[in-house]
């Protein structure tokens, strides 16, 4: 009798039957969360916010076949695969199937198994994303420049809306008891910080200037990343360890949060969009300069463009 394959083998075959049929990829999505024998109800309601960033992706069409007209985006598939073949293997393990992990999220992905709360979800979703952008840099070298920036703001959107939930007080400040209500994945109020509608346009690819799309985005994006998010990279932390996402069990994030405190870009001259903010009038630059990519380390991107922003 043939043994039975590994964990990480039978999700390489799930995934492959489905990489160029985006509805098909949905519907794995949606599979992972109903656990190996169909029945999760305590896993259920955090599909709801994996299958809303799915959905996104549908819709915009970065997910569709290479050899389609227009195709889709190689760097947005291969994160996407990164995802559900990391779920896919969870599943397989609960169900019996062993084997080596086929990468350190896995491991997350197995304490939300057994542990399903908002936090471990985050853990485990935000560390197959973010291993994911570094393992891809390449790719998302061949994207266009408006492309890239916004690869950018939608990480720290999700890193920001892990923090509501994992590290309250530094996320909202004095209305940080509100941020694991705000933050839960099983809630649609999260929506707000993940809604990549309000961050991305809705289609691909993306080939006019940068500056263009954000003189286009709708105003609570802009109050959400000036407002809440840019100051907080900023904020002091003393008392507390430098970054929350550095601690062991987040080694993924760390590597992401260390490449985020490169030195500030030189100031650009030109508009920017929204009030100045005080850390531009103190003669401090602006927390988007301060924000180095990990994508921007390895390739150097264009100068920066007249909304001053990396």
């Amino acid at each position: 009798m043939a043994s039975a394959p590994s964990a990480a083998a039978w999700a390489l075959g799930q995934v492959e039957a489905v990489r160029d049929d985006p509805a098909a990829r949905l519907a794995l999505t949606a599979r992972t969360y109903r656990g190996p024998n169909g029945h999760a109800p305590q896993h259920l309601p955090f599909r709801r916010a994996a299958l809303s960033f799915m959905r996104w992706q549908l819709g915009r069409g970065v997910l569709a076949p290479l050899t389609a007209a227009p195709p889709g985006s190689p760097w947005w598939r291969a994160v996407n695969e990164r995802l559900l073949r990391d779920g896919c293997e969870a599943v397989a393990r609960s169900g019996g199937l062993g084997g080596t992990p086929s990468s350190p999220a896995v491991r997350l992905w197995m304490s939300f198994v057994s542990h399903p709360t908002a936090r471990t979800w985050y853990r485990a979703h935000n560390a197959s994303i973010v291993s994911s952008y570094l393992a891809n840099r390449e790719l998302a070298a061949g994207e266009s420049r408006p492309e890239r920036f916004f690869l950018n703001v939608v990480l720290l959107r999700v890193l920001y809306a892990h923090a509501l939930v994992a590290e309250p007080r530094l996320a909202l400040g004095r209305l940080g008891w509100m941020g694991p209500l705000l933050g839960d994945p099983r809630l649609g109020m999260t929506g707000i910080f993940l809604s990549l509608s309000r961050v991305l346009p809705d289609r691909y690819p993306l080939w006019d200037d940068v500056a263009g799309y954000l003189a286009a985005e709708r105003n609570v994006g802009q109050a959400l990343d000036y407002g809440l998010i840019a100051p907080r990279l900023q904020q002091p932390t003393s008392g507390r360890p430098r970054n929350w996402a550095s601690r062991p069990s987040s080694n993924a994030f760390a590597k992401v949060t260390r490449s985020m405190r490169g030195p500030s870009a030189t100031a650009t001259s030109g508009t920017r969009r929204g009030p100045r903010s005080r850390s531009a009038r103190s003669g401090v630059s602006h927390p988007w300069r301060d924000f180095q990519h990990p994508l921007q380390h390895r390739h150097k991107l264009p100068a920066p463009t007249r909304c001053g922003c990396q």
